[in-house]
Order: C-alpha cells, then sequence, then structure tokens
C-alpha cells in the first residue's frame, strides 16, 4: 500500500531523513498528479509547496513579452523543485507546466514553515536539502546553456 509517509521516505530528495522528521513532513503532505499540459503553478501566484516529482516531466518557463514561453529546465521523477515558499514574498518567479502525465507528493509551505518555526533542527535539515537542490539545478541549467550554446555557434 502506497502511504504517504513511505513515499516520502523514498523519495531520493528526503533520503536519510529520520523518522522523526518524516513522521512531521507526512502532515505536510499530498499526493498530485497533472495530466500533460496541466500548469502546476503560473509566475506571480501565491508559492504554496514544494514538489517531490516521483513521476512525469515538467518544464519550468519563463514568459516573454512578444516571445512566449522560454524552457528555463526540466524537472523529472526523482527530483524535486519549488522553494518560493521559504522567503517571503511567497510568489513563483516562472511557470511550470506538466509536459507529460505528472505524480508527485507536495509539501504545502505554510506548514512547513510553522513546523520549520517550530523545531529549528528540522528547519536546518530542510534547508541544506533545499539549497543542494538549488545548486543541482543551477549546474543542470547551466549544462544546458553550454548545450544551447554549442548547437549555435
Amino acid at each position: 500500500m502506497e502511504t504517504l509517509e513511505r513515499l516520502l521516505r523514498e523519495h531520493p530528495f528526503l533520503e536519510g531523513m529520520p523518522q522523526r522528521y518524516l513522521e512531521f513532513l507526512t502532515g505536510c503532505a499530498a499526493n498530485v498528479r497533472f495530466a500533460a499540459g496541466e500548469f502546476l503553478f503560473k509566475e506571480g501566484e501565491l508559492a504554496k509547496a514544494a514538489y517531490l516529482v516521483r513521476e512525469g516531466r515538467i518544464a519550468l518557463e519563463a514568459h516573454q513579452p512578444g516571445r512566449g514561453a522560454t524552457l528555463i529546465a526540466t524537472v523529472e521523477g526523482g527530483q524535486v523543485f519549488g522553494w518560493t515558499w521559504l522567503y517571503p514574498p511567497y510568489r513563483w518567479l516562472f511557470d511550470a507546466r506538466a509536459v507529460e502525465p505528472v505524480r508527485a507528493i507536495t509539501l504545502q509551505g505554510e506548514c512547513l514553515r510553522g513546523k520549520c518555526e517550530a523545531d529549528h533542527d528540522l528547519g536546518y535539515e530542510l534547508l541544506k536539502r533545499f539549497l543542494r537542490e538549488v545548486d543541482r539545478q543551477i549546474q543542470r541549467i547551466h549544462l544546458q546553456l553550454l548545450d544551447v550554446y554549442r548547437a549555435n555557434p
């Protein structure tokens, strides 16, 4: 049976997370699905959650006036994104659109902020994990940009 706690424990983002924290996080978690083409959120909307992607692929896009959407990065199963819930003004800086059907777990930002304020050790553990993901995302974007430049000298 798929329980949220088991799904959280098995996601690479939370690998090695102490059991007591997984129990806390389960209270902030929800299973979600998105159809191909569906937006998870749009730029400027309230950033309410982090997304632990289980399956599928998501395009992170920036809208450019007169040019439409520009792909910034993609996120796939086993990855996490969405750390804007961590800091005010809690607004998304880009659009997220499912490229193919997506199954994910959301971690509700307001709930997480409350739990992190109540338990600073949990907050520090999550912050370290999110910063690692920010670094990984920057590295992926860097490699994508190098590939684009190589293809268009």
